[in-house]
């Protein structure tokens, strides 16, 4: 037994190598289109740095989260998860970093305020792709059997953190608005109702993998499809706010804008509840 301990150690370290390793294809698969989005490069000079740092501090609670469902490594544990936490955001700080560099959008003589307000900003939804690389990408087939359950509540958070990706992706751009202005109430009240039909059917009905049967529609609908899409509401709202879309904007134009952006968060949502 002694003598294999050694060898047992190292087989952990190749497979903690190869995590990591996941974790960043994970990071840059989910997070490419933001890194390479012109908006989310102003966004972090312009930012509000009290913004930033509530986005920074929601997005901590919410990785942990997706770290305890899901993780990039095979270990569980309060003090496990917490460190896949870390070492997660470690990722997304690094990933953004190199190919912000890459792309030129971050330059060595750059202020450092706005070097670090963007690679900052990128970083979440770089970890949230790091955490799920495991699922995702790996040849398991989306981890163990034996992995974390979710409960209602779990879901209903998932659903969160799913809602919140979609919407970092849509919130910092012009078509956003400029869908929310030229929408009028028929297309906002349609946009809701297929919202809504949206985030059911591709949890329920559309037949993807990971789906779940419902064996009563209509609690499904009450428990699930409903709040689903009020936290995608709730989750635009935020979003909205962390970008300053909602600044200087009456009330009903605020909520023209979160239901537009709460379209693609609802099926963000939706998808979730299939890939976690």
């Amino acid at each position: 037994m002694t003598a294999a301990a050694p060898f047992v150690n190292l087989d952990r370290e190749r497979a903690y190598v190869s995590d990591l390793g996941r974790a960043f294809a994970g990071a840059l698969v989910f997070n490419i289109p933001l890194l390479m989005t012109m908006e989310m490069w102003e966004q972090g000079v312009v930012m509000d740095r009290w913004r930033l740092l509530t986005f920074i501090l929601c997005g901590l609670p919410l990785l942990y989260g997706l770290s305890y469902y899901a993780g990039f490594s095979k270990r569980r544990g309060l003090v496990n998860d917490a460190l896949d936490t870390a070492v997660a955001l470690a990722v997304g700080f690094v990933t953004a970093s190199l190919l912000l560099i890459l792309f030129g959008v971050v330059e060595w003589d750059a202020p450092p305020r706005e070097a670090l307000g963007m690679v900052a900003l990128q970083a979440v939804p770089g970890a949230m792709g790091a955490l799920l690389a495991r699922r995702q990408l790996s040849g398991e087939g989306g981890g163990d059997t034996d992995e974390e359950e979710a409960s209602y509540f779990g879901e209903l958070f998932l659903m969160a953190a799913g809602a919140l990706f979609f919407a970092l992706n849509i919130a910092p751009t012009e078509e956003m608005i400029l869908i929310a202005y030229k929408a009028s109430p028929a297309h906002i009240l349609a946009m809701i109702a297929v919202s809504v039909l949206l985030l059911h059917l591709i949890v329920f009905k559309a037949g993807f993998a990971g789906q779940e049967e419902a064996d009563r529609p209509a609690a499904a609908f009450l428990h699930f499809t409903l709040p689903g899409y009020a936290i995608a509401l709730g989750v635009s709202l935020f979003t909205l706010f962390l970008f300053g879309r909602a600044d200087g904007h009456s009330v009903a134009g605020v909520v023209q804008t979160m239901v537009v952006l709460g379209f693609p968060a609802s099926i963000g949502a939706a998808a979730a509840r299939l890939l976690v």
